[in-house]
């Protein structure tokens, strides 16, 4: 029967490596030098009629100890300092493993190997195992080994196939001991490494209402009033009691009780991997908990739980780590949950997120204090997932690139160590900025003083005047001319090259101009990744943005130029003021593969084409860019996620909500209901005009009509950077409007309708997203 109880595979190991952390836990605390280390081997079947084996370099046990540790029901563990707290542990665990163990132990300067073998199907009703003994050539020799054979086909097969796996989740419940003590555990034998927590740095922050310094990792270290705590059942006491009120036992002891850790944020977003890490005695017991980041309403009914984190752009995920130490809490017995109904959780979550919403509006609507707790902090500074240094997102000058972070977070728990420190996801912040800050330079000298506003409109969208409607050159680069001037080499006049006389001239060498190009450029994170296919191979390629003009090996004007480094790395120069760029509207990601392309084809002799290995290695290295319905349209509703809660802001702040809502038509009202109500939000009708908050669930399509009709409320730099108002021009206005209404009515559509779609009208719908999120105010 105790082989029927639920435990998965990964519990049954552990529940037995507890036992041996639990005496290395002793030895180590008593400071003894320990000869032999501390170390758990995990031996995995080979087959299916194969054995599990655990050993351990521990003390070993005496007799007595070896015949109590055993017995069904037998407990004698303190349950406030050990991590094995149920004495069924061992039973449940090898039981639900398979028929038969061996527990053999021994300790330094005995003479022999003594142990127990429990036969499940030879056991008779006296419940009495059978004694075993082996001889020892060591004397020296000490510690504990557990044989587990007849295994359960079923968890004989998943142990088999599943080592790595295996190992990534011990690593994770075991990671701060790991991290903290000497300990070593080895599954299938490889070392089980600690799996980290990939967070900001201690020193990064963000400004917060440009007053508030708001640090991206908080610690907690909270201690209680001490407290009286059964030592047999593990019951917090009245402090006057003599005997436990539980359980009846006398051992009665004053315990610390203290919640500390850290809080942070997560350096990419995750759809799963966020979330809140609690660990009782240096084992996780809960592992990504996002149960925090739901508000309970104490005066409201059953089940009115509110989610407030992830609320914006949700369906992203989030990044909001931590690991907090709650050694006082009882567990579960199955140790993958804390009792939620003891005074001690309930006071512990109070410390970490405080009582009253996240939400501040919906704290003020409650009449609750603002939540100053950790938790509330790190959400009131991080909780939106807009690019820079705001919000602390990396991003490629227009949106963030979610994506190449959570790749590079995978690198960093691979181990590699270009990845280890959080400077890459930092750089990629700065140059966010530098190029957010260069689009702003270019639209603002796009819009002439003393031109007439109409004028300087067609200017900023890139026409010459109304009457030709001849596209000028595009705000981002020079004239022609300048064009052919940047491009030269240091004797033709670069502005980044340094200043000498005609007689101290002399040819720049190879190494000073790509030196000169890596002090003149930026990361350019979007193509800094592994290039290639598994069939030539691959080359690791950092990517740079220029902001002078890039030649050759001759010295002639070049887009894209790359520079062999050690190994296999390349770094890979983009020239975006190149007129290919500029005039001719050409991919950077096209040209870069043409030129790695040609590389490796010559590295691996192959016999593909040169445009069928362009094909394979952007297949394999770039699948983000592949003209993709459902990608298009993930990314379609993310930006209108964006601009559904800018919007809601505004009609809020200006009081207009009620007049918006007006707008809706008799099937949008219908439509918007149904999805207020799948959400979970159960609004009467009459009520969702009195606030915004009703665009977050309207038919996506319906914001077209809404920006079109109430055109003042959103343009301007209010939700839109596009002008409305600022000019006097009724022509102009209409041109402004009509530009911002187009991209939005493209975005809505394929958000609306994410069917298969021609590749056309793909690659213009991801076209508008790209110029919709540039035209979108700058956040207040």
């Amino acid at each position: 029967m105790l082989g029927e109880i639920e435990f998965d595979e990964w519990q049954c190991i552990a529940e037995l490596i507890d036992n041996a952390f639990d005496d290395f836990t002793e030895i180590h605390r008593s400071g003894t030098p320990w000869a032999g280390g501390y170390r758990v081997s995990v031996e995995l079947p080979d087959s299916a009629q194969g054995q599990l084996v655990i050993t351990d370099t521990g003390r070993g046990m005496t007799y007595d100890r070896l015949e109590r540790a055993v017995r069904a029901g037998w407990s004698g563990n303190d349950m406030h300092d050990k991590l094995g707290l149920f004495g069924m542990g061992f039973n449940v665990s090898t039981a639900r493993l398979g028929k038969r163990t061996r527990v053999l132990t021994t300790r330094q300067g005995d003479t022999e190997w003594i142990g127990v073998e429990i036969d499940l199907d030879r056991i008779g009703d006296d419940f009495e195992a059978e004694d075993i003994t082996e001889p020892k050539t060591d004397p020296n020799e000490h510690g504990t080994r557990i044989v587990i054979s007849r295994l359960h086909p079923t968890r004989a097969r998943w142990l088999n196939k599943n080592g790595s796996a295996l190992r990534n989740i011990l690593g994770q419940v075991y990671s701060w001991m790991f991290l903290n003590r000497p300990f070593e555990l080895w599954v299938g034998g490889f070392q089980v490494k600690p799996v980290r927590h990939c967070r900001w740095g201690d020193d990064r922050s963000v400004l917060y209402n440009n007053k508030e310094r708001i640090p991206a990792y908080i610690e907690i270290d909270q201690k209680l009033e001490n407290g009286l705590a059964c030592g047999d059942c593990g019951q917090w006491q009245l402090t006057d009691r003599d005997t436990c009120e539980d359980c009846g036992s006398d051992r009665l002891t004053i315990r610390e009780r203290r919640v500390h850790g850290w809080l942070g944020i997560q350096r990419y977003m995750h759809k799963h991997d966020y979330g809140i890490d609690f660990l009782r005695n240096g084992r996780k017991i809960l592992r990504w908990d996002k149960q925090l980041f739901t508000w309970r309403n104490p005066d409201g009914a059953v089940g009115n739980e509110e989610p407030e984190y992830p609320v914006d752009l949700a369906h992203q995920g989030g990044r909001i780590i931590g690991e907090i130490h709650l050694d006082h809490v009882p567990v579960t017995y199955q140790k993958d949950a804390f009792e939620y109904g003891d005074r001690s959780w309930r006071s512990a979550v109070e410390i970490v997120r405080g009582v009253a919403p996240l939400l501040p509006q919906r704290a003020a609507n409650l009449e609750y204090e603002e939540n100053t707790s950790p938790l509330a902090l790190l959400f009131k500074g991080f909780r939106r997932n807009d690019a820079g240094l705001r919000y602390l997102v990396p991003g490629d000058g227009r949106k963030p690139i979610h994506d190449d972070t959570r790749r590079w977070g995978q690198e960093f728990h691979r181990g590699n160590p270009d990845y280890e420190s959080d400077e890459r996801w930092w750089q990629a912040v700065e140059d966010h900025e530098a190029a957010k800050s260069r689009g702003k330079n270019a639209k603002a000298a796009a819009a002439t003083p003393g031109r007439p506003d109409e004028a300087a409109v067609m200017e900023a969208l890139g026409f010459s005047g109304m009457d030709t409607g001849k596209p000028n050159t595009p705000v981002e680069g020079a004239d022609e001319s300048k064009l052919g001037t940047v491009a030269q080499s240091p004797e033709d006049g670069d502005p980044s090259a340094p200043a000498a006389s005609a007689s101290e001239r002399r040819p720049e060498t190879r190494q000073e101009r790509v030196t000169r190009y890596t002090e003149h450029s930026t990361t350019y994170p979007a193509l800094s990744r592994s290039f290639g296919h598994p069939r030539i191979g691959f080359v690791e390629v950092e990517t740079r943005q220029l902001t002078a003009g890039l030649t050759d090996e001759n010295l002639h004007p070049t887009p894209v130029l790359l520079d062999q480094r050690a190994g296999n790395s390349l770094v890979a120069f983009l020239d975006l003021g190149h007129p290919i760029f500029q005039k001719f509207g050409a991919d950077p990601a096209d040209l870069l593969l043409a030129e790695i392309a040609a590389l490796l084809r010559v590295r691996a002799e192959t016999e593909w084409s040169h445009s069928e290995l362009i094909s394979a290695i952007r297949a394999e290295s770039l699948p983000a860019t592949a003209l993709d319905a459902q990608m298009i349209s993930a990314e379609a509703q993310e930006l209108l996620a964006e601009i559904r809660h800018r919007m809601v802001s505004e009609l809020d702040r200006t009081g207009e909500a009620e007049k918006a809502y007006h707008y809706l038509s008799p099937d949008e009202l219908t439509a918007t209901e149904h999805a207020m109500i799948a959400n979970g939000k159960v609004t009467r009708t009459a009520d969702l005009g009195t606030s915004g908050e009703f665009l977050l669930h309207v038919p996506a399509l319906f914001l077209v009509r809404l920006v079109e009709s109430l055109p003042s409320a959103f343009m301007d730099g209010r939700v839109f950077q596009g002008v409305y108002e600022g000019v006097a021009s009724a022509s102009a206005r209409r041109l402004s409007l009509a530009r911002t209404v187009g991209y939005l009515s493209d975005v809505a559509t394929q958000a609306t309708f994410a069917g298969s779609s021609f590749p056309n009208q793909l690659l213009r719908t991801r076209l508008s997203i790209r110029l919709l999120a540039d035209d979108l105010a700058e956040e207040k």
